[in-house]
């Protein structure tokens, strides 16, 4: 009876689990597409499947304002810790296990003091082949990693290192930022407008959809152009 109650076995199944299937086309070629569109066109597909949530909080923006890319998700949880013991280990882990085409999602929690990511953890990323990193934390050197070009989305930045202040918990498992979940393989996408996160099951199907978007769009540009009328354009399929 307790057991039916809970339905602990469901909740882990949603939670919990995740499997990296192929989508018919390459990861690459997903994310080269993503990266030809915004992130307001793939919210707005997400919304049409009822993903109200799939924005990270808009305090995480580009460290650049012209950073528009798109990555795979790896994700890192890391959590207040003012010790030091094993925490080279766990990085050194962390970095052999990181997947070529990834965006590295560093999920900090509620830390606001230490920095996550600096000038040679970008550069680990780029010798492994990431294509951005988003880090719900800090980053410092910013000169330098400006330096190396690498998309960077961050919460703050400060002058702290890590070591002494924050230790990673775990790699490559779901977390959360917000109100919106990721699990390892979920796309990623940043611009200047912020993050989304499109679940990797559905992850075709809204990319596609928004290329239609972006394409009726630049028609309804042309509409407003030759003077049409509100009225006409939404009866015409267009929106605001």
């Amino acid at each position: 009876m307790i057991k039916e109650s809970t339905k602990l076995e469901q909740l882990t199944e949603m939670l919990d689990h995740y499997e990296i299937k192929p989508l018919g086309v390459s990861d690459e070629e997903i994310c080269e597409r993503l990266e030809k569109l915004y992130t307001g066109a793939i919210n707005d597909v997400l919304r049409e499947h009822c993903l109200l949530d799939q924005a990270l909080p808009n305090n995480i923006m580009p460290l650049k304002m012209d950073m528009c890319k798109a990555g795979v998700a790896y994700t890192i949880r890391s959590a207040p810790n003012p010790t030091v013991g094993g925490e080279m280990n766990v990085r050194a882990q962390m970095l052999d296990a990181m997947p070529k085409g990834c965006c590295v999602v560093w999920d900090a929690g509620i830390e606001n003091e230490a920095s996550h990511w600096g000038e040679v953890m970008t550069a680990s990323a780029l010798a492994r082949h990431a294509r951005m990193a988003v880090i719900n934390g800090g980053i410092r050197d910013t000169r330098q990693v400006l330096a190396q070009n690498f998309p960077v989305f961050y919460r703050y930045r400060t002058s702290n290192g890590s070591l002494g202040r924050t230790k990673i918990t775990e790699f490559n498992v779901p977390v959360r930022i917000g109100k919106t979940y990721i699990k390892p393989g979920d796309f990623i996408f940043g611009d200047i407008d912020g993050v989304v996160v499109i679940p990797r099951a559905i992850a075709l199907e809204v990319l596609e959809r928004a290329e239609r978007i972006n394409s009726n769009e630049r028609e309804m540009r042309t509409m407003v152009y030759d003077g049409f009328s509100a009225v006409e354009m939404i009866n015409n399929g267009g929106y605001f």
